[in-house]
């Protein structure tokens, strides 16, 4: 069997085990492990290959990042850190026709930045804005739509979990890749708030508070402090060079845990936030492991380089082929979680569109395709039908239809189509800060 009739086999039994209800991570290291065995003829090879493979993932420096964003998030979700961000967004912009719906994606945009995580930032703000949002008149469809829409900010901005793993297969920096998400995370927001002042124009779905005073604002305003201090710390840190990005996710959440514990943080909370941390941490380590077992498999096979050359081969132009790319993510985010998705792909893809030539200077295109990913790995977190968002929400409000989230969501999936040809036709927006830096 050639190499690519052995990848073309091993990748056509992953989608026939996820498609049975595998898990990805047992999946990818079962199709690693037995297609290495048969295409090199030696099981002894590849037992040995994988204890030093497990031993190199789960000790892997850069990995030690994921469990305390994971931390600090969690400490985050047990705090009124959210609250605080609510109430702060609220008093600037509820008062407008859809303020309440603005202020939900601007609450969303700034507990993203202490979360890292899209599932937990979607959950924590559906729990403390919705009631609010029906108390006020927003309809449940932009209610539903703009908090799942608004969840994935909390991938998009930086730290992001879903980006510390990208940098670590592409092997880039991860305070770059932070700097690089800086400005399309900014973009997003203006783009969902946009949306929502939109759709509350042209419907009855608005809902507004009550404009507050002057000192409401201030007080509303001084009541986040502890989210932009605790931001500028951690990845201003990072991006200055004073930690690693390790060190600044530590500093990150025990500064998070000093305020939770400040605002009434009890034992059982602490224990429950290690525990969910020690879970979702394993996970996501066991999804890495399946990732590298694959990874190793194609590479044996020399899938990635088959793919390039026959891309070369094809007479496809380089924009052509970022089109396919991405299109493919999307059609993929469909029916799988977002890491997941990084953790097949990536490796096969990456190689592909470093080869081919875009007009930037060498390391910036690793780093302009990362944003592109996470950009539509996010939209994935809202499409149907596996949108992890809209589950999360529907969950939570299990009075909530699915077809009235499907409905609300579809503006902001357009919003988001719009931002990904912005991205793609201007590199620049990704990469202006790390040129500056």
């Amino acid at each position: 069997m050639t190499g690519a009739e052995a990848a073309v086999a091993g990748l056509a039994a992953l989608v026939a085990l996820l498609a049975a209800g595998l898990p990805v991570g047992l999946a990818m290291l079962l199709v690693g492990t037995v297609g290495t065995t048969l295409f090199t003829g030696s099981s002894g090879i590849v037992l040995a290959g994988l204890k030093t493979l497990t031993y190199d993932t789960f000790s892997s420096y850069g990995l030690s990042v994921v469990p305390l964003f994971l931390l600090m998030g969690q400490f985050a979700a047990r705090s009124d850190l959210a609250e605080r961000l609510f109430r702060s967004a609220n008093a600037l912009v509820g008062n407008r026709r859809g303020g309440i719906a603005m202020s939900a994606i601007g609450a969303c945009a700034g507990f993203g930045a202490v979360c890292g995580s899209s599932l937990a930032t979607a959950a924590t703000m559906t729990r403390i804005a919705l009631p609010e949002m029906r108390r006020l008149g927003c309809g449940e469809r932009l209610a539903s739509g703009s908090l799942a829409a608004g969840g994935t900010l909390g991938v998009l901005i930086p730290p992001s979990v879903v980006l510390v793993v990208y940098a670590i297969l592409a092997e880039e920096n991860i305070a770059t890749l932070f700097v690089a998400a800086i400005l399309p995370g900014l973009l997003a927001v203006a783009f969902y708030l946009v949306t929502v002042a939109v759709v509350a124009r042209l419907s009855s779905d608005g809902g507004a508070a009550d404009a507050a005073d002057t000192s409401g604002r201030r007080a509303a305003l001084l009541a986040a402090w502890p989210v932009v201090l605790i931001f500028l710390v951690m990845v201003g840190g990072i991006v200055a060079g004073l930690f690693t990005p390790t060190e600044g996710a530590a500093v990150g959440a025990l500064a998070t845990l000093a305020f939770a514990a400040a605002r009434g943080l009890d034992r059982q909370a602490l224990v429950e936030s290690i525990v969910e941390t020690a879970v979702s941490t394993a996970m996501i380590f066991f999804v890495v492991l399946g990732a590298a077992s694959l990874k190793t498999f194609l590479a044996l096979t020399r899938m990635p380089d088959l793919a390039a050359d026959w891309i070369a081969g094809s007479g496809l132009g380089p924009w052509s082929v970022l089109a396919l790319v991405l299109l493919f993510y999307l059609l993929l985010g469909c029916l799988m979680e977002s890491l997941s998705m990084i953790l097949l792909t990536v490796p096969i893809l990456l190689p592909v569109i470093l080869g081919l030539d875009f007009g930037l200077a060498p390391g910036e295109t690793s780093i302009w395709f990362g944003i592109l990913v996470l950009v539509v790995v996010e939209v994935g977190l809202v499409t149907p039908p596996v949108g992890l968002n809209l589950f999360v929400i529907r969950s939570l409000a299990p009075d909530l239809a699915l077809s009235t989230i499907y409905r609300g969501v579809a503006p902001f999936l357009l919003a988001d189509l719009v931002r990904i040809v912005l991205l793609v036709a201007f590199p620049a927006i990704s990469l202006a800060l790390v040129r500056m830096l």
